[in-house]
Order: structure tokens, then sequence, then C-alpha cells
């Protein structure tokens, strides 16, 4: 988990937060070890913003990575408390990571996508 969190950290740098001055890395490994990262990128039109753990998913499928992915990481550099996932970065969560999949949140801990989502949204019903 340190080299996913050491990764999370130097994509945040990236981060195009023009608006919250909220800069959020992720990095999330798929069963081959290889690394995908996002940052989060911010829109005048807020709702247009996507989030680091989505871009860094969506990184990993568009990157040709093998699922279910088996590990993630996110860190916010403008706070020492940590930045949970919201609930469209969990949903998102819940369809790509394997359900036991570490997921690290910096300042907060690890947990599983059924402890961060415990009743997400399935097409199964």
């Amino acid at each position: 988990m340190q080299e996913l969190l050491l990764k999370a950290r130097e994509v945040a740098a990236a981060a195009y937060a023009p608006y919250s001055h909220f800069r959020v890395g992720a990095a999330v490994q798929d069963v081959d070890g290889r690394v995908f990262v996002g940052c989060n990128v911010e829109n005048a039109s807020y709702g247009l913003t996507v989030c680091a753990e989505r871009n860094a998913i969506f990184a990993a499928v568009a990157g040709g990575a093998h699922r279910p992915l088996t590990a993630l990481a996110v860190t916010c550099l403008d706070t020492d408390d940590g930045c949970s996932p919201c609930g469209a970065c969990r949903q998102v969560m819940a369809e790509h990571l394997d359900p036991g999949a570490p997921i690290f949140v910096d300042g907060l801990g690890q947990f599983t996508i059924g402890q961060l989502l415990p009743h997400g949204f399935t097409l199964e019903g």
C-alpha cells in the first residue's frame, strides 16, 4: 500500500482544483501489479468535475487493466484529516474493485468497499 500511496501523493500535485483548492490523488493496482493513477479535475460547471478515484479507475480500464482491481489508495494534499471517497466514487469502486481489495484512505485508514458502501447498487437486484 505504501507504493500506491506514494503514487497517489505524486499525482495529487497535478490536480486541477482552482475552485476548491482541494487536490486529490488516487492510485489503483490491477491483478498483474500494474498501477494506474488519477487526480481530480474541476470545471467551472461544478457537475462536470471528476474525482481522482474515478479518474484512476477509468485510466485503468482505458489502459487495459485486468480486473478486478486489487487495491486503491487515495490522498488529499490540502488536509491532514483525510478525504473519504464520495458516493459516486464508492459506486464505481464497487463495480471495479475486488470485494476484499484494500482501500487506503490517507489520514483515515484502510477499508473494503463493503465497509464504505454496504448496500451498493447492482443490476442483479
